[in-house]
Formats: structure tokens, sequence, C-alpha cells
């Protein structure tokens, strides 16, 4: 009975699980669906359709014919053409989401893909787009939108770098107006942009151009824009349609760059051999990109097989070639075949529900929203596997690992590659997956191409940039000058000078002409303002100026400017006069502190010679007054190294060679500055440079129009009121005779240059000190004109070459009275030059007077025992004057008498001995004879 209740009990629970099971409440068992119905659409006979459909169909069949993907599940694709229209497009993907279908992979048109992702992100659908590469299709506004080929940020970095690495600096950019177009070159400005480079003309064309929109666009940029490398992103439709037109107006040719997104390396793989109106002539020596595909076995595998999936497939009378996208497409298909498998092992069922919002579009049309599209959706950027285009794997901000593109150049009949680029190491000859174990590399070292073939065809590397077919003259502006006309010199038409002929020799350096037009500026009155001149420049009113323009801070910032021609530098003039003869010339060398150090220390010298020499030479002993005169004849003799004095102490020699070395150098550079003094022109002014200036109130001149007076106020703080222009050298002249307390000037502030013009016919005036700024003189253009480059390597050329020199001689050869200024300080040697001499003879001194201390020490230990058990019983005093009398004796006799008392003393113990015992023996017969007297006896002995 028991038994039977229990197998009642398990049969009913049975019953149960059945039960729940077929109504579908237990959630961790899926039954897989028999179908699973995918959308595909895209433009078919489009030059990335073509291929892609085969491969999409074929990755279909593969996934089918495997049972370890989808276990059972077939994939079904039900495929819409757009045919080329986004309009088209957009119909179709709406009607592809009244259907239940787990993704659609789709669409092949950015913009598109713009207008569904929005309805994508409602009903939770994932699209799949192995085309749609505009970088603004972000995953933060579009998270159902999964692309699944590179990004065009990539492709845009990688032609950034490409002209960075070829030196260019501006571009034309030709691209369609829509949103692939506007986004892709928005993020090409931007890459640019971080390599100082930039788009200098976007070149827009509509959608669907006809061949006169190319042609007026084309025309007017090559009659209006300088630069050369024009970067062409358009679709592949029409895009050879532009190289046709440009090779008509000949801008296929030496001295142009064509760089085209990689449509173009698409359009050659797919459409080989191109047909006559997109002949390989067109486009010969353009630059194009290809994504790039690592080489693999199964890649290898699907390259043999092309041939028997596009048997009799032909387009146009060619057959369809395979294309980077074909493959993409063949991975998407893939990748979301693994994700659809992943999400029936998690226990999901495909199912779909209507919401509020979904049943608001399309007029109150039933929308399905994906139930499962979210898990898909993170089931498919979590897929890892290796594919046709390699590693398929998302980053983070869900682009693929490891973008690279092919560098690939047109040559002749058909393109070769040149080199990759990978956003890992930038340009290289490797593949990128030998790059991609290793540290990335960006260093300009290891940015490297082979040798491409630019149009013309040519293999010289082309400039980038030329003047515009416009007949329009540069109009350069030139300062109309008042004084110092042989800088710039204006004679009606005639404007001549020492800059115009260095801009003339420049420009006949360029390998390419440059029209251009001198216009004068200013009233002929007064001397332009340099700074105006420059300014006038960013208004527009001149493309260049030349002239004696000064490079400085400020104007940089307004206009670019070339290598200086000319060093130049402001600089203090003030009048100067002869200093006039003096009996007491010969004192000159030195100053008053140098002759007092110097005088010490030959007395100081001369004294530690005398007391290393003193106890052995006597020639520096006798009487103190004669030792006097030998210290003072001694010291003061060996400035002439006439001293007759012989050394014979090991310090005293040692010390002599280093004070006669001080000497020799101390008396060779008084003769030098005093042979100077003596037979060169010398000239003294109160005024000792910009720091006298600087620490008075005197009135400065200085000349007008430069721009020597906003630095004395910006950058030295001098006040306004002390600054007096001047028009005319005349005028300068005058002031500075008049002097400050006339109405004059103290001193003139001015450019070198100026200066030495000025000097070289007044002898009166001289400039003191030195320049104490460092400017030069160049030629300025507009910001970002390609010009100051090559104008100043021609500059550098004339100067190696020694034209410069030419042309300065032929306009400023005049010598100036005296460009030295005045002589009076830079004579006069100070005590601060010979500091390191001084301290290593006192230095000597020191450690032989210590020496000397510690040996006499020593010695009077030695031979004076006596003398110091007297001086321990005595006072200080005592014991000083005996050291002092020790000092004062010659050391030979100090040893012959001590000797003499160590002989002494020994005889002296010897006769104490003797008598000792003598008295011993008497003492003891006297004891013995007579006990009582023994101490008597003792005392008298």
């Amino acid at each position: 009975m028991a038994r039977q209740f229990t197998m009642n009990r398990v049969g009913l629970w049975l019953l149960v699980v059945v039960v729940l099971f077929y109504n579908g409440i237990c959630i961790n068992v899926s039954t897989r669906p028999e179908v699973v119905t995918v959308g595909v659409m895209f433009s078919f006979n489009s030059v990335i359709g073509k291929p892609s459909k085969i491969a999409v169909e074929a990755a279909v069949e593969d996934i089918n014919s495997n049972p370890g993907i989808l276990k059972g599940t077939k994939l079904n694709l039900e495929m819409k053409d757009a045919d080329y229209s986004e309009f088209l497009g957009i119909v179709e993907a709406l009607k592809f989401m009244e259907k239940e279908m787990v993704a659609i992979i789709g669409p092949q048109s950015s913009v598109t893909t713009h207008v569904i992702s929005h309805v994508a992100n409602v009903l939770q659908l994932p699209l799949l787009s192995f085309s749609s590469t505009d970088p603004t299709l972000s995953p933060i506004e579009f998270p159902f939108f999964v692309r699944t080929a590179q990004n065009d940020l990539y492709q845009m970095a990688a032609i950034a770098e490409l002209v960075d690495f070829y030196g260019w600096r501006e571009v034309i950019a030709i691209y369609e107006d829509d949103d692939h177009g506007r986004n892709g070159i928005a993020a090409l400005g931007d890459k640019l942009a971080e390599r100082q480079c930039k788009i200098s003309y976007k070149a827009v064309l509509s959608p669907d151009p006809t061949r006169d929109e190319i042609a007026d666009l084309l025309v007017n940029i090559a009659m209006s824009s300088e630069s050369r490398i024009l970067v062409v992103h358009v679709p592949g439709s029409w895009g050879p349609l532009v190289f046709s037109v440009a090779q008509h107006f000949g801008m296929l040719s030496k001295g142009y760059v064509w760089i085209a997104t990689n449509w173009l390396s698409t359009v050659l793989d797919t459409n080989s051999p191109l047909a006559q109106e997109d002949a390989m002539d067109n486009i010969e020596g353009v630059l194009t990109l290809r994504m790039y595909t690592p080489e693999s076995e199964l890649k290898r595998k699907f390259i043999s097989r092309w041939s028997n999936l596009t048997r009799g497939k032909v387009v146009d009378g060619r057959p369809i070639g395979l294309n980077a996208y074909a493959l993409y497409a063949y991975d998407t298909v893939w990748l979301l075949a693994r994700a659809l498998d992943a999400f029936f092992e998690q226990g999901r069922n495909i199912s779909f529900s209507n919401q509020s919002q979904a049943s608001m579009l399309q007029g109150g049309n039933d929308l399905s929203v994906f139930n499962g599209g979210k898990l898909l959706l993170r089931n498919i950027l979590q897929v890892s596997m290796n594919g046709l285009t390699g590693q398929v794997r998302f980053t983070s901000d869900r682009n693929l690992i490891h973008p690279a593109f092919e560098v690939i150049n047109v040559i002749g009949n058909g393109y070769r590659r040149i080199g990759y680029w990978s956003n890992h190491s930038g340009l290289s000859i490797l593949p990128p997956e030998t790059l991609w174990s290793k540290p990335p590399n960006r260093s300009s070292s290891n940015q490297k191409l082979h040798d491409a073939i630019w149009p013309g065809p040519t293999k010289e590397k082309p400039r980038g940039w030329t003047f515009p077919n416009s007949r329009r003259h540069l109009k350069i502006g030139v300062p109309n000058r008042v004084s110092y006309r042989e800088f710039v010199s204006v004679h009606g038409q005639s404007i001549t000078g020492y800059s115009i002929d260095v801009f003339t020799a420049a420009l006949n350096l360029l390998p390419y002409a440059v029209p251009y037009k001198l216009i004068a500026y200013g009233d002929g009155l007064t001397n332009p303002s340099g700074l105006e001149l420059v300014r006038l420049i960013t208004v527009g009113e001149f493309d260049a100026v030349v002239g004696d323009i000064a490079i400085t801070t400020n104007r940089t910032r307004m206009a670019d400017f070339t290598q200086p021609y000319i060093e130049s530098g402001l600089v203090v003039v003030a009048p100067v006069r002869e200093v006039d003869s003096s009996p007491w010339a010969f004192l000159r060398p030195f100053t008053g502190s140098m002759w007092a150090v110097t005088a010490i220390c030959f007395l100081v010298v001369g004294t530690v010679i005398w007391i290393l020499e003193h106890r052995l030479n006597d020639d520096f002993r006798g009487p103190p007054r004669r030792q006097v005169v030998t210290i003072l004849w001694f010291s003061f003799s060996t400035w002439f190294f006439a001293h007759r004095e012989n050394t014979v102490s090991a310090l005293g020699r040692l010390l002599l060679i280093i004070w006669l070395f001080v000497v020799l150098i101390i008396n060779s550079s008084y003769t030098a500055s005093l042979t100077s003094i003596l037979t060169v022109q010398h000239l003294s002014s109160p005024i000792k440079g910009i720091e006298t200036l600087l620490s008075s109130s005197d009135p400065i001149g200085y000349q007008r129009g430069s721009y020597a007076r906003n630095y004395l106020i910006n950058e030295l703080n001098v006040h306004e009121s002390r600054l007096i222009p001047f028009d005319s050298p005349e005028e300068a002249a005058k002031a500075l005779k008049d002097g400050p307390n006339k109405g004059g000037v103290v001193a003139m502030v001015d450019d070198r240059a100026y200066m030495e013009l000025f000097l070289s016919t007044r002898c009166e005036f001289s400039i003191i000190g030195h320049e104490f700024t460092k400017r030069g003189w160049g030629f300025a253009f507009r910001k970002g004109s390609p010009l100051p480059l090559d104008m100043s390597t021609a500059i550098l050329k004339m100067s190696e070459d020694g034209d410069l020199q030419r042309i300065h001689d032929k306009w400023l050869s005049r010598q100036a009275c005296s460009s030295e200024g005045a002589k009076t300080e830079v004579d006069r040697l100070p005590l601060r030059r010979f500091w390191g001499l001084f301290i290593i003879c006192a230095f000597a001194c020191i450690i032989a007077l210590f020496l000397h201390f510690l040996k006499m020490v020593r010695q009077f230990s030695k031979h004076y025992p006596e003398e110091h058990q007297y001086s321990s019983r005595s006072s200080r005093t005592a014991r000083f004057q005996t050291f002092f009398s020790f000092f004062n004796e010659k050391e030979d006799d100090v040893r012959s008498r001590s000797k003499r008392r160590q002989i002494e003393g020994s005889s002296s113990r010897t006769d104490n001995g003797s008598t000792s015992n003598s008295n011993y023996d008497r003492g003891h017969t006297d004891t013995e004879i007579s006990p009582d007297k023994t101490t008597g006896n003792s005392c008298q002995v």
C-alpha cells in the first residue's frame, strides 16, 4: 500500500513537470527555432553591394551547412535592394521592422543608417552594418547600431599622417554633401589639426553631381587655391568621374597630389579591369587606402573559392572582384550567427511584443519590439572569433580592434602597396600584425613608406602647392622711408635698396615663378610703422611685406616670417670724447682695488718667505732694520724677477715658484693692457649702457616707426614722456649734440643696422656697450602661406654662397668711425679677474707657515728640553720669550749648541760617577774608622 502511494506521488510530480514545461514556465530551457530570419539591405548593384551580396549568401550557406554553429536552426535571409536610394532604403528598412526579425544587416548608406538607427533604438533591433563608416554613428546616440568594419575616423587619421609624412601642411577636401561626406571630412580636419596641418578649402559636390558641376568645381580649385594636395572622399559610384574631369583639365599632371579614401581601392578591386571611361591612365600616381585584412589560411581558401562563387555572375561584361567590404560582410553574418548561438545557449526564446512607442510609428501600424534585443546586442559585442578579416572583436568604444589600412599607389595599368598604416605604430613597410606585439613607436624615424609614383608621372615628391592660375600678382607692401634709404628707397615707380635686392635674389632661386607687385606704403614725410605694415597683411591689403621689418613676438602672431636675412638688435648711441693723455696713464691698467690687493700680496709673500728662510738663510738675517729692508726689497723685486736673495728651504722654494707664476700672469696682463691704452684711441662717455639710461630720468631718442619705442615702454618700463621720436639722422645728431640740458636727448636707442650707417659719418658719437636685444629682419607673409619656407631656404643658400654678403657690401659697405664703444672700463683689469691666483697664493702661504711652525715646535721640544722644564715652572710670558729667542737663532747654531750640550752632559755624567765611587770608598773607610763623623764627611764631599 505504501509502495503504491509512493509511485503515485512520483507520477504526479512528473505530470506537473511536463505541464509546466509545455506551458513555458520553465525558463531555463529553450527550444531552438527551426528558422531565424535576418533582414539584409543594401544596394546590390553598387561597387560595395555586388561582391558583398555574394559574400553574405556564401556565409549563410556555410553556417547552415555547419551543424556546430546554430545546432539545427537555419539562418534565413530576407534581402532588399536599396537601389542607390536613401529614401528607398529607409522605406525598406521600416518594412523589415514590421516583420519579426532578430537583426538587420545594413543599411549600406550612412544617411539611411542615421534615420533607421533611431527606430532600431525603439524596437531594440540590432543593426549590423559593414559599410556605414560615418564616425558620428556613436554607440551613445545609437546603442543598437554595430559597425562591423573600420571606422572612418581611423581612415582620416591615416590620411593626416600621410600628409604630415610628406611634409605638406594644407589640403583641399572634395566630398559629397551628405552625412558620410561631411562627417568624414570633419574628422579629417580634426586629425590634420593634431599635426599642425589644415584643410585650406572644402569643395562640396551634390550627392549626384553632373560632369559640368565637377568641372566647375575643379576649375575653381585650380584658379583660386594654392594647395595642390586634394583628398577625394566621395562614393565609388561616381568617384572615377572626378578623375576623368581632372584629367581633362590637366590636374593629374606634375605638381598635383591626389589622395582618395578607400572608395577607390574598392572600385579597383571590384571592377578590375576598369572600363574605358574609368581607365587607369586617369588615376596614375594617385594614392588610396584599403582596409587591411591579415593573411590567413581561412582568407586564402575563401579567395580561391571566389571564382566558383562568381561563376556566371558578370556585370557590364566584367567579372565581380573581391573587395574588403565583401570580407567584412562575410564576417558580419558569422558574427551574428555566433551571437544567436550564445543567445539560445542562454535559454532565451525569440519573442516580440507591442509597445505604445512602437505602435505610434507608421501611423498606428503595429511594429514589434524584440524582447531579446538587448541580450543579443550584448552577445554580439562579446563575440571574439577569427574571420576572413582577422580577429573580430570589439573595443570598449565598440570599434573593431587593430584598425589598419594599406597605402595603395596606382601605377600604370595596375597598383601596388607602398606601405601600411595602423593605429598602433602609424606608417610602416611591415605588416601591422608584426608590430602589434611590440610597444607602439610613433617616432618620425620609425615612419616609413616605399617610394611612390606621383602624377606626371614622376618619382619626385610634389611640393604640394603653387600659385593659383588667377593671374593675380602678390601685393607686396614696402615702407616708403625718409631716412636710411640704403635699405628701402622709393623713387616714383622705382623701388630699390638692400632689402629689395635680397628679396628679388631669393625669389630668383625659387624653382617656380612668383608674380608680384611692390606697393609703397607711407606718405614720404615720416617713416611708416613696421607693426602697421604687418597688420595690413591680416586685413588682406597686402600679401606680404618686404623691407626693414624686425621680427618681434607681436608680429609673428600676425604673420609668418622668413629666416632673418640680417642680424640686428637694439643698441645705445651717445656722444663720446677722446680720453686726454695723462702722466699717470701707467696706473690705468689696474683698478684701485687691484693695485691695493697686489701690493698687499707682495708684502705678505715677502714676509712669509722671510719667516721660512730666517733660521736657515744668512741673506734673511741681520739687524732688524736690515731685515725689514730685505723683506721689502725681496717682495717687490719679484715683480721684475730681479731678487738677489736665494731661498734654501724647501717650503720657501715651493712658495716662491707659486708666487712667481702669479707675478708672471699679473705682469703679462698689465703689459698687454698698458700697450692697448698707449696705442689705441680711447673714447669716454658718461653713458655706460642701457642700465645707465634706465637709472636716469633723461630723455631718450628713437627713430619714428621703430619697434624700439614699444620695447622700451613695455619691456623696460621706460616712461613714455622720456621718449622723443626723430624722422631723420640729422635731427637725431642735433639732439645728441645739444644734450638733455639744451632740449636734446642723452642717448639714442635703435637697431644696430641703422646706427652703423648713422655713425659712418658722425665720429663724435659711438655705440655704448653691447646689443641688449637679439633680433633679425625678415620678410613677412600672410599666415599659412607656403612661401616663407621656400624663401627661408633661398636666403640660407644665399648666405652659404656669399651672395648675401655681396649685396650687403653693395649697399652697406661704409665703415663706422667707431663701433667698439668707449674703452675706458674695458681696458682696466678688475680684481675679480685675478681672485683665483690670489687665493692659490694665500693658500700656499698658509700651508707653508703651518708646516714651518710644526717643524719649529718639534725642534724646540727636541733641542731645548730643559727650557720646557723651566717654562713649565715659569710664567707664560717667559715661555714665549724663550720660543722667540729660539726662533731668532740660526738653526745651525741651535744644532751646534745642542750637540755641545749633549757632549758636555755625557762628560759630566761620567765625572760625577767616578767622584761618587771615590767618595763612597773614602766614606766607607772613614765610617769604619770613625762612625760618628759619617754625616759630616758626606756633606763635605
